[in-house]
């Protein structure tokens, strides 16, 4: 955990006791973080997508973790499941995603869809707090890094983390999932 703080401070933000966290996150997000290897922080709206939070905290793309809500059909009944992949990786929706879900169509849901699925704001959705059951596919590639910044519920909230932290979520299941670099 220490070492994540150090990590915040380099990048001129300070991290959010773990009291004040419901102030700052969904409710479902809040009470669905571990104690332990993650840090939650505030970021201006304006910062919040990937490329300016990069850009504005000195993170690399490769440091950052974005997670989607997709949706698909399954003998005839629609599902939802969440992905995670790296901000410089590109998945693999029709190839990797789709047979992992074994779906025969997988598409992003809409917008609104996902902000009232999962009860947090879009462009700050996580892997944190999501419907139970929803499955959840984390790229290989974003268990490789030391840590990652991904959403926190809202926009303005970011969290920090050991990223082996998704491995305990339920429902998880981590895969190659991206497709290869050029």
């Amino acid at each position: 955990m220490m070492q994540l703080l150090d990590l915040a401070k380099k990048h001129n933000f300070d991290a959010i006791p773990r009291d004040q966290w419901p102030m700052h996150l969904p409710p479902s997000v809040a009470s669905g973080l571990p104690a332990q290897d993650v840090a939650v922080f505030s970021v201006r709206d304006e910062h919040s997508d990937t490329a300016q939070f990069s850009e504005r905290y000195s993170f690399s793309l490769d440091d950052c973790a974005n997670t989607l809500i997709l949706r698909f059909a399954r003998d005839g009944i629609e599902h939802h499941a969440a992905v995670v992949n790296l901000g410089s990786r590109r998945l693999d929706v029709n190839g990797a995603v789709k047979a992992l879900l074994a779906a025969k169509r997988v598409s992003f849901a809409k917008r609104e869809v996902a902000a009232e699925l999962t009860g947090m704001e879009f462009g700050g959705i996580t892997a944190f707090g999501l419907p139970e059951g929803m499955k959840i596919l984390v790229d290989e590639e974003v268990t490789k890094r030391k840590f990652v910044v991904m959403g926190a519920g809202y926009r303005r909230s970011k969290i920090l983390l050991d990223p082996n932290v998704l491995r305990g979520l339920a429902n998880t299941e981590v895969a190659s999932l991206t497709l290869q670099q050029a």
